[in-house]
């Protein structure tokens, strides 16, 4: 792929341009870094969603007095993306540090948005964080942020449900959990909801083995072969046969009131989501505390393996001029021991394999709820043990888009319609969502192969 000075490519359907020149946020060796100096004072501009930063933020300033952060929330997910498009292309603005979940890091990546921080020694610390987190941060051989939190995916089911539906053996298997859906569906609830998410099926397709992208070393090229990959076909193929037989609710929406009230009062049986869901169950659907479990993923054959369902990444930019101070507070955040145990008390999920050890972690028994009251939401499970075995269980290999944010953006247009209209399959769906994806590359000048 060729960039030219000053090349601004188009945003389409509403979405950010994802794709700014190189010349735009400047190569990492073209900055100047003012911060190599330890006695220097510096202030950091981070932007960041995750409130339990703030409190990381104050431990590391005590143990680097002459550096001073300037924290900021610019919004989640699309809205931090556009901010961050917004600053780079005006080649000003950005910050040092920036919040980024694991399927967006590519793209900034590829435009050379940030530093590779190998450079720093990041390298050394393949063994601290688990293999998923791990490899979510590379990108063509190079290191790209720090794994702050980690998603590895997980089933989450009401036991209560579960039990009134007769279904006592938790499914391990596609088969086993199609089965178990039938039996739930004949109580009134349904085994679980999606009224198409593209994160979900992409972790799906991931879970089943699937390659759908690949992107050349040059970054030039780019492979979307939803169509022929076997593991996204075989999760299309199962999936489509939940949602002929009327198995999933497609009308409820994630994160909505109804979508918590379903999971509050058994409507929604189970999840398929990542290991942070723990404390968003006890806080958006607290009345079924005690009835909720957590189990391993069920899987096309039983066997162990797993994807990632979320999770982000501290950066640095290449346009900072403090890059030496900007990585000691990604450092801080996500290596250091006082930064993880901060973020940890606050409910996120570790990345670090050390905590997947630490028996205290391992034996909690309770959640808390949206105003910290701790619950036993998981019916005295240990549940930190089966989700440490899940983050384990993390095959690593997938590649997201260089341009995932927009590819999940408009999969809801694509393919959605195979969700809620009888006469569009899943199948013909993700064919137009591939074909709008090849369009909009293209567009982005790459050369799109399938």
């Amino acid at each position: 792929m060729k960039f030219s000075l000053g090349k601004k490519l188009v945003a389409i359907a509403g979405a950010a341009a994802m794709m700014a020149s190189f010349a735009a946020c400047g190569s990492s060796s073209s900055v100047k870094d003012e911060s190599t100096d330890p006695n220097a004072k510096v202030t950091l501009n981070v932007w960041a969603w995750e409130p339990t930063l703030k409190g990381v933020v104050t431990k590391f300033e005590n143990k680097y007095p002459n550096i001073k952060v300037k924290l900021n929330n610019v919004g989640t997910n699309l809205d931090a993306y556009t901010a961050l498009n917004n600053a780079i292309d005006a080649g000003k603005g950005a910050p040092d540090v920036a919040q980024m979940e694991y399927y967006a890091l590519p793209q900034y990546a590829i435009k050379g948005a940030l530093k590779d921080l190998s450079s720093f020694g990041a390298s050394k610390y393949k063994s601290f964080y688990t293999p998923g987190t791990w490899s979510s941060v590379h990108w063509q051989g190079k290191i790209y942020g720090l794994p702050s939190d980690s998603g590895p995916m997980a089933f989450f089911y009401n036991k209560a449900v579960f039990d009134k539906a007769g279904v006592t053996k938790i499914p391990t298997t596609w088969e086993e959990y199609y089965q178990a859906a039938k039996k739930i569906r004949k109580t009134g609830s349904y085994i679980t909801s999606d009224s198409g998410d593209a994160g979900f099926f992409d972790s799906m397709v991931w879970l089943a083995g699937g390659h759908p992208y690949k992107t050349s070393k040059d970054g030039q090229s780019v492979t979307v072969s939803l169509n022929k990959d076997s593991g996204t076909q075989e999760f299309v193929k199962w999936w489509q046969k939940m949602i002929d037989e009327g198995l999933i609710n497609t009308k409820v929406k994630g994160w909505t009131d109804d979508w918590n009230r379903g999971l509050g009062d058994g409507s929604i049986a189970s999840l398929l989501t990542g290991a942070w869901m723990p404390g968003t169950l006890a806080g958006s659907a607290p009345q079924a505390s005690g009835k909720w479990r957590v189990a391993l993923m069920p899987t096309k054959d039983g066997k162990r393996t797993n994807a990632e369902n979320g999770g982000s990444t501290l950066s640095v930019l290449s346009s900072s001029s403090k890059a030496t101070a900007a990585y000691r507070f990604v450092e801080f955040c996500n290596h250091d021991r006082a930064g993880i145990d901060t973020r940890l008390a606050g409910g996120g999920f570790p990345a670090d394999t050390e905590t997947m050890k630490d028996e205290k972690w391992l034996s909690s028994k309770t959640v808390n709820d949206s105003i910290g009251r701790p619950l036993e939401y998981f019916g005295g499970q240990e549940y930190n043990r089966v989700l440490a075995q899940s983050a384990a269980n993390v095959a690593t290999g997938y590649e997201n888009l260089p341009f995932e944010v927009y590819a999940r953006k408009i999969f809801g247009d694509a393919a959605g319609g195979a969700y809620t209209d009888k006469s569009v399959t899943l199948e013909k769906g993700i064919s137009n969502w591939q074909t709008k994806l090849n369009e909009y590359g293209k567009q982005q000048g790459f050369t799109m192969k399938e």
